[in-house]
């Protein structure tokens, strides 16, 4: 399978120290780095599997759960005025940078 760099988000590789020692783990396609001896829970993901079901190469759980998120934001929104208008703005500025 091709590797994925992760390109958005706080956890690029690139943001790997040259200096350090790193163990990397792999889960559910998800590629993971740590310092050597460090707790396991301060990895960091750095990559994927390239999915290619999806335009992006993006696992296809992440486009699942991100699209719950959008939901989740919008039926929220129905009781929050700043975002509902934050909503308003976005969907604004799509709709004009997109000429649609």
């Amino acid at each position: 399978m091709i590797l994925q760099e992760k390109l958005w988000g706080s956890t690029k590789m690139g943001q790997l120290k040259s200096d350090v020692k790193y163990i990397y783990e792999k889960a559910d396609g998800i590629v993971y780095a740590r310092e050597v001896g460090a707790d396991p829970s301060t990895r960091r993901e750095i990559g994927w599997d390239y999915d290619r079901r999806t335009s992006d190469g993006r696992p296809l759980r992440e486009h699942l759960l991100e699209d719950q998120m959008w939901g989740e934001i919008r039926r929220a929104a129905k009781t929050n005025p700043s975002l509902q208008k934050a909503l308003d703005n976005a969907i604004l500025i799509y709709k004009i940078s997109s000429g649609k």
